[in-house]
């Protein structure tokens, strides 16, 4: 998964970086409340840690943001020291989706981690079993139907159409999209990727005419949104991802 860590503790965050990098998770550890917000607008997170006393931000106002301004799902684990039972509840009214206090051990946060991950959202995280529109989504045997009919993909081609069809109507970045299926040493600046999302828009249809437009964003990344079927006859434009 790819997680978000909000702590303003810099021994704190590396330890729990260790933590979920050793698990096979990749992170991105932020000091301060504001920033994590300005980099939720654009771009989605797996998961979220947030501490409570922060600088400026605290984590509640985060939760706050993320789940009222913003409309994030995004499963929410708070790590803070404060450990009164107004304060669990305050978060969990708010949107958090678990509570743990601190000195965090290792092996209860990634159950926890996991477990949160689990919990449908409309979309599960990972793996699972998933339909949107005319796509059924098998993430136990990395398969895709359209109209119940199998497509041919490769390993990468299916991470990246999974994770498309996840965040349908949401900008994902071009480092989302090359962590998530080359891993945390991706090259930024691999064209790699513009071929293989060319492929996945040839190959699952996403084209207006089918309902669908995949579209390069420049500098940024590519969105997938949904659309009314065109008409026969019609001159809606097709967005190219290349």
């Amino acid at each position: 998964m790819r997680i978000a860590i909000l702590e303003d503790d810099p021994d704190q965050a590396e330890l729990l970086t260790h933590w979920l990098r050793l698990a096979g998770h990749q992170t991105h550890a932020f000091e301060r409340g504001a920033a994590l917000l300005a980099v939720l607008e654009r771009e989605t997170f797996d998961a979220l840690l947030l501490d409570w006393n922060l600088p400026e931000v605290s984590g509640i106002d985060v939760l706050r943001e993320a789940r009222e301004r913003l409309r994030s799902r995004v499963p929410v684990i708070f790590v803070t020291a404060r450990d009164q039972e107004q304060d669990v509840v305050s978060a969990l009214t708010a949107g958090a989706d678990d509570f743990l206090v601190k000195p965090v051990r290792r092996l209860e946060l990634l159950a926890r981690l996991e477990a949160v991950a689990r919990r449908p959202r409309g979309l599960p995280l990972e793996g699972g079993v998933f339909e949107v529109g005319p796509f059924r989504i098998d993430g136990h045997v990395r398969s895709i139907t359209r109209d119940m009919q199998p497509l041919r993909l490769t390993t990468k081609d299916f991470d990246l159409a999974a994770l498309l069809l996840r965040n349908v109507g949401q900008l994902l970045s071009r480092k989302r999209l090359l962590e998530t299926v080359w891993g945390a040493n991706a090259p930024r600046f691999s064209r790699s990727l513009d071929t293989h999302l060319s492929r996945v828009r040839r190959q699952l249809k996403l084209t207006p005419e089918h309902g669908w437009r995949l579209t390069a964003v420049y500098g940024y990344g590519y969105r997938l949104d949904r659309l009314p079927i065109s008409a026969p006859g019609s001159n809606q434009s097709e967005s190219e991802a290349s």
